[in-house]
């Protein structure tokens, strides 16, 4: 069976190096080349008979990231193994959270970058060995970040996030009520919703939980 790739990376030099490395295996396949993720998807739109992407996270227009969720959305059996230089938490997990299947590092040599189109064709997830450590680590903590905040899950109205997010900048309630256009009153009164809502005691303890259920 042939293998059909795209390729999606804005570097010239880059995109020859992948090229060059598939170059060796005759059942691998480069079917079309886009230089940003909004290239890749209007390709797709064109021709997504394909079996797996290589996706470059960092590129101009529209990220690796945000192309690999409208990928999945849209055509979810196409296979996306991230190829970047990135191995930091932040990239990593933002790649998996949008659906990403593997994750190799753009050092990858020809047989492990075959073998890991081949894992995560056949159901596995392609990852460099340092990357797999990582998001081990990764998955355990925002497993016990989770069992507090999902469930409590905290709704706030439109108006109370407005009126923390002026909070978290240091406002007064005399200056947030100026800029809703509302009173000072009204301001304190969705203040003592949020806290009690957030179960929370001041300003303070208010934005951190609100940051870390990402109310805002």
């Amino acid at each position: 069976m042939i293998v059909k790739i795209a390729i999606a990376e804005d570097n010239n030099f880059l995109i020859r190096a992948v090229k060059e490395k598939l170059s060796f295996f005759d059942d691998l396949k480069v079917s079309f080349i886009a230089t940003n993720g909004q290239d890749l998807i209007e390709k797709l739109q064109h021709n997504h008979n394909l079996d797996v992407i290589l996706m470059d996270i960092e590129m101009p227009i529209k990220n690796g990231i945000e192309a690999t969720e409208i990928v999945k959305q849209k055509h979810p059996h196409i296979k996306i193994i991230m190829l970047t230089v990135f191995d930091d938490d932040e990239n990593i997990f933002k790649a998996i959270k949008a659906g990403a299947d593997g994750y190799l590092l753009k050092e990858v040599n020809p047989k492990d970058l075959y073998n890991g189109i081949v894992d995560t064709l056949g159901g596995g997830a392609a990852m460099t060995p340092s990357i797999a450590m990582k998001t081990l680590k990764l998955l355990r903590k925002p497993l016990q970040n989770s069992i507090t905040t999902t469930c409590e899950e905290i709704t706030l109205t439109n108006r109370e996030v407005e009126v923390l997010e002026h909070l978290s900048k240091g406002l007064s309630y005399n200056a947030i009520a100026d800029n809703l256009i509302l009173s000072t009153g009204t301001v304190r009164k969705h203040i003592e919703n949020i806290y009690k809502k957030l179960q929370v005691h001041n300003k303070l303890e208010a934005v951190q939980k609100a940051k870390k259920n990402n109310l805002i």
